[in-house]
């Protein structure tokens, strides 16, 4: 969605609101496309004493497998994000704004991004989860397995017939 904030820019208490659903479905992350659903974006732009900032509001369900137990999940997220505006940068390296040429923002490159940035980096189905057994791959969370939980060592076998 590209933005035209020229009137925000130039009036003092000027501001802008929009909503809209921005489709993620194509984005690839580790060969799995978690976006099953539009992210429902909600931002405005304000202008407050002739800084302007961007305010970003992210609803969506991210459906991915728990890192433990690999069972599939949907977590519904909530992210907020705020961005300061300028119209030209002075430094380049400065990443505290986001340059504006001619008034425009392409808005959906900044909330890809952000999304991206701010997703956590492990997923659990819940905080207790026990995982898979490391010996049979049996889920934990299922019921204990039945396996030998302890792999014996080879070296040790003629130790283990003396025991017998």
């Amino acid at each position: 969605m590209l933005l035209k904030l020229k009137d925000v820019f130039l009036n003092e208490g000027g501001s802008l609101r929009f909503d809209y659903s921005l489709p993620m479905n194509e984005i690839d992350i580790n060969g799995d496309y978690p976006f099953k659903s539009p992210v429902s974006v909600h931002a405005s732009a304000v202008n407050r004493a002739g800084l302007v900032e961007l305010f970003v509001d992210a609803v969506f369900d991210y459906t991915t497998r728990c890192d433990r137990c690999f069972e599939p999940i949907t977590k519904h997220m909530e992210l907020s994000f705020t961005h300061g505006l300028a119209t030209e940068l002075i430094d380049e390296l400065n990443d505290d704004y986001i340059e504006t040429p001619d008034y425009t923002l392409e808005l959906d490159e900044v909330v890809v991004s952000d999304i991206l940035l701010n997703l956590p980096k492990k997923y659990l189905c819940r905080e207790d989860c026990k995982g898979l057994c490391l010996y049979c791959g049996k889920n934990l969370n299922q019921g204990n397995c039945d396996c030998e939980k302890r792999p014996t060592d080879s070296r040790l076998e003629i130790l283990k017939q003396l025991i017998d």
